[in-house]
């Protein structure tokens, strides 16, 4: 009997280790941490091992393969230890794929995956396909397909899913972007992350597509060194030539095989112009799988926005409140401002990762009167901002912080928490930021 040890017990470990089970393995989960109550309930009620506040290595070290949780970085010591061994180690999506011959369209990018991987399952769910939602967003691919399978997967995937993939394919490859991005996971070489990104690409064939942005220079540099069988397929708010999705006349155009069709960017229900880079990468996914265009169309119209992307929160003496908490690079902040039409008080800070803000300095300068730094060290913001901005000051919680930004903002103006860093130096993830701002907001008066 296979011996698979899974090493994390949040969504993605509780999901494979319940595939492993029903596929009569010998499993057995471990986390460092604490293994939250829903999880442990369904280890238990498929009758799985686990453990929890540490790892015993004789019981992970006798494993035949081991699936890696993506939060867990590859040379962290019990990693370096089982591949000194032999060990395999795969991912989660990986191990799910053995056991599926559903089709599967994966998504990943720097910015606008989350959006974009559920502006395409909403597409997909109106036409009526039996898709199921993956990755870093919905269930566990894998214990999707040990106990509730669907015909079609659209996942969302991070570098660091990707990572701990190899044979494993996608049918409908997207690469939205890439900018840098988690660079102290990728020996801070831009590179490496680049190369991360593109293994979605990996095992394509010629029925398979892959989906990208034309004008994005990592991308297009990247793609002069590679070769695929793959069907290639650009989106471009710029140029048609040789795109599958493009801007003509004030209408997106989605041109695949036979099928062209076309929207009004009025119509599209997610505003600003990374969205309409999500909206014809989707729609050109929709279109490779047969749907009809009035459908894609409606499903483009109706479509609600993700919670934590650019979020509208309310409007208070005149002041719009936008949640924009999944910004955690600087890249997604730029599109954050770029899409903003009235002055802003913006919410910066967060654990830093090497971020260089010289990218949105543009914008600041033209857009933003007030910076609120939200942190445990502002230091870095201070550098870059003092001076530029008629007022930068810190909060040391979300409610000073909302407080703050109350009394800096007149009527008019925008309040845009769209923080450049990640979470978690004084919340539990983005979603928690974004929760406890949209709370302090609502307490206003």
């Amino acid at each position: 009997m296979k011996r698979l040890v899974v090493l994390g017990g949040g969504e993605s470990g509780a999901g494979a280790a319940v595939l492993a089970q029903v596929k009569q393995m010998d499993v057995f989960l471990s986390d460092m941490g604490t293994i939250k109550p829903k999880y442990q309930e369904l280890l238990n009620r498929y009758g799985i091992s686990w453990e929890q506040g540490g790892h015993t290595e004789e019981l992970i070290l006798n494993a035949d393969e081991i699936v890696k949780s993506p939060g867990i970085p590859c040379d962290a010591p019990l990693i370096v230890k089982a591949q000194e061994r032999g060990i395999p180690i795969i991912s989660e999506i990986e191990f799910a794929g053995r056991y599926t011959t559903s089709k599967m369209v994966c998504i990943t990018g720097s910015n606008g995956k989350t959006t974009t991987t559920m502006l395409t399952y909403h597409i997909l769910r109106e036409a009526g396909i039996d898709a199921g939602l993956a990755g870093n967003v919905g269930n566990s691919l894998a214990l999707q397909v040990a106990v509730d399978p669907h015909d079609v997967y659209v996942i969302e995937l991070s570098s660091f899913q990707l990572d701990n993939m190899y044979d494993f394919k996608a049918n409908v490859a997207v690469l939205l972007n890439i900018t840098p991005d988690h660079l102290d996971r990728y020996e801070h070489k831009m590179e490496n992350y680049a190369a991360a990104k593109f293994r979605i690409m990996r095992n394509q064939g010629h029925d398979d597509a892959f989906i990208y942005w034309h004008e994005d220079p990592i991308i297009k540099a990247q793609l002069q060194h590679m070769h695929s069988e793959a069907q290639m397929l650009p989106f471009s708010a710029e140029s048609p030539d040789g795109c599958a999705a493009w801007v003509e006349d004030g209408n997106m155009v989605v041109h695949v095989g036979d099928q062209q069709w076309s929207i009004s960017t009025g119509d599209l229900a997610i505003k600003g112009l990374h969205n309409l880079y999500n909206s014809m990468a989707a729609g050109i996914s929709a279109s490779l799988l047969h749907i009809k265009d009035e459908v894609i169309r409606r499903a483009l119209m109706s479509f609600e926005a993700v919670e934590h992307r650019l979020e509208f929160v309310r409007t208070l003496h005149g002041v719009r409140y936008i949640n924009d908490s999944k910004a955690t690079n600087v890249n997604s902040t730029w599109y954050a401002l770029e899409s903003m039409n009235t002055p802003v008080v913006l919410v910066l800070g967060g654990k830093d990762k090497g971020n260089d803000y010289s990218e949105i300095e543009p914008f600041v300068l033209q857009k933003v009167k007030a910076i609120v730094c939200l942190g445990v060290d502002n230091r870095k913001l201070h550098a870059f901002f003092d001076g530029k901005v008629p007022v930068v000051t810190d909060a040391g919680s979300m409610a000073e912080c909302v407080d703050k930004c109350r009394d800096l903002a007149a009527e008019g103006d925008t309040v845009l928490l769209s923080p450049c860093c990640a979470s978690f130096d004084l919340f539990t993830s983005y979603e928690d930021r974004g929760r406890q701002f949209k709370a302090c907001v609502n307490n206003l008066k």
